[in-house]
């Protein structure tokens, strides 16, 4: 018998990750010194187990190899039947860096007698218990280094954050390699995608425009839906940077500013984070395109109101939608639904000739209101309570710290103040959009309206800012010819 024949099959298991490429080792070379060690030993490397860019201290890191390894050392062979009666690493923790795999790991190999396991420095007894319990310990203190590091690099994070410092990794589209200079034409793209959002424009023709105009990421790919939104609602846009999801902010509560130039105010960056915000939650298509049905496709849907009295001799007030009729000029009719779908299903109009009316009538309220006295939204009301709010918080965190009140009284009181305090924050958001509206010249919005630089999500907006509703009265049986008299606005103040 050969001596080929006489040694102990085994396996090789390498593993290489951002968290162990520091050593120097990469892949191929951890299989080299295993190979070495084996033949050291006077056993044969039968098959080599591999997880590329893998974490083994992460618990939600699905390691396939490994994994494979597993089950066939728990059966005792490979797929292809080669028997294997062992495992060779180059040192412990590129096998295992979390106590439950090591265990794992253990179970499997001692599953049978007679199984050998060896890293670089030499073979290990794993039956042994005192042998077994050594490694489960250095797993802990593994364990426990990888915390630390995670600990360190949050903490250099968060400094960074707080100190206004960009992030490592590739440039942010509208800034230039160093990520504090803008990038000119990026942008001015940036600042008008964001105020016209913040007009009421929908981001699927934003997308198409730049798409167009073959506007590309930093990869040079096509935007998406996703992509775009997300560089838009970036805090990074007006100077501000999030951290975990939140605003990182001083002692003061105040928002931290970076050390890059802004595109835009934070004014309208509050207006930009309003809206998608209050999009959360709604039911998106594959291509992140949100299915909102608060917003169709049609002007006048939702807005107008069926002014019909039913047999309670009350007025319906059902919001009507459109329904394509080839009948009509326009090829679409606002009708009132069903009494199924809550309305009367008595009352329809030609929606072209309605919305023909009801943007005259949008049109020259506005140009009547800028002409007298020109858009104006007071001041946000909130200020005091949220500055009265945050001055409680700190003395009363700092008096907890001090020991002067009690865990029972502190926790639950600030946890009521920082609820108030982040409802507050959504209401100044809110505000801002609503401000930011409002500073727009209404001077040209006529212009603006017929020359197809706005959508229907934009008039849709200028509409509801005029407008509570429009009421359709009945226009009784019968094709009667239209009446505007029959539609009634009802003006907002």
């Amino acid at each position: 018998m050969t001596e080929e024949a006489q040694a102990i099959p085994v396996v090789s298991y390498a593993r290489i990750s951002a968290d162990t490429a520091k050593d120097g080792h990469g892949v191929d070379d951890q299989h080299a010194v295993n190979d070495q060690t084996a033949a050291r030993l006077g056993w044969t490397v039968v098959h080599r187990f591999t997880d590329n860019d893998l974490s083994a201290a992460k618990a939600d890191v699905v390691r396939p190899d490994f994994e494979a390894m597993l089950e066939a050392l728990q059966v005792g062979h490979l797929a292809d039947g080669q028997t294997i009666k062992g495992v060779i690493v180059l040192v412990e923790d590129r096998l295992t860096r979390r106590p439950g795999d090591y265990e794992r790991f253990v179970e499997a190999l001692t599953y049978d007698e007679g199984r050998v396991f060896a890293d670089s420095k030499g073979s290990k007894d794993l039956y042994n218990e005192d042998v077994e319990s050594m490694g489960l310990f250095g797993v802990v203190i593994s364990k426990m280094e990888v915390r630390k590091m995670q600990r360190r690099q949050r903490r250099s994070h968060r400094r960074r954050a707080e100190l206004g410092i960009p992030v490592g990794g590739k440039r942010p589209f509208g800034w230039q390699d160093d990520k504090l200079t803008l990038e000119p034409a990026e942008a001015a793209l940036l600042a008008q995608a964001v105020r016209d959002v913040i007009a009421g424009k929908s981001l699927r023709s934003i997308l198409l425009e730049w798409r167009d105009a073959g506007v590309k990421t930093i990869n040079g790919n096509e935007w998406a839906h996703r992509s775009l939104k997300l560089a838009l609602w970036n805090p990074r846009v007006c100077g501000w940077r999030k951290h975990n999801g939140e605003l990182v902010r001083d002692a003061n509560g105040v928002p931290v500013v970076g050390r890059w130039k802004p595109v835009v105010t934070p004014k309208e960056w509050m207006a930009i984070d309003a809206i998608f915000s209050a999009r959360t939650g709604l039911p998106t298509k594959v291509d992140g395109t949100v299915l909102d049905p608060r917003v169709p496709n049609y002007l006048l849907s939702g807005i107008l109101r069926c002014g019909r009295k039913n047999w309670e001799d009350s007025v319906c007030n059902a919001p009507m939608r459109a329904s394509a009729n080839p009948r009509f000029s326009g090829g679409f009719q606002y009708v009132c639904p069903s009494r199924s779908m809550g309305g009367c299903g008595g009352t329809a109009r030609n929606g072209a000739k309605v919305d023909e009316f009801v943007t005259e009538a949008v049109l020259a309220k506005l140009e009547e209101r800028a002409a007298l006295a020109g858009p104006r939204v007071g001041p946000w009301g909130g200020e005091s309570e949220l500055e009265r709010l945050k001055a409680k918080q700190r003395k009363m965190l700092q008096a907890w710290q001090d020991d002067l009140i009690s865990d029972e009284l502190f926790f639950p009181e600030n946890q009521r103040m920082e609820s108030r305090i982040k409802e507050l924050r959504a209401d100044q958001q809110r505000h801002a959009l609503q401000q930011q509206r409002a500073t727009e010249r209404r001077d040209d919005i006529r212009e603006r309206w017929f020359s197809g630089r706005l959508d229907v999500m934009q008039k849709r907006a200028i509409v509801r800012e005029a407008l509570h509703a429009v009421v359709v009265m009945p226009a009784g049986k019968g094709r009667a010819a239209f009446n505007p008299d029959l539609l009634v606005p009802k003006w907002r103040d």
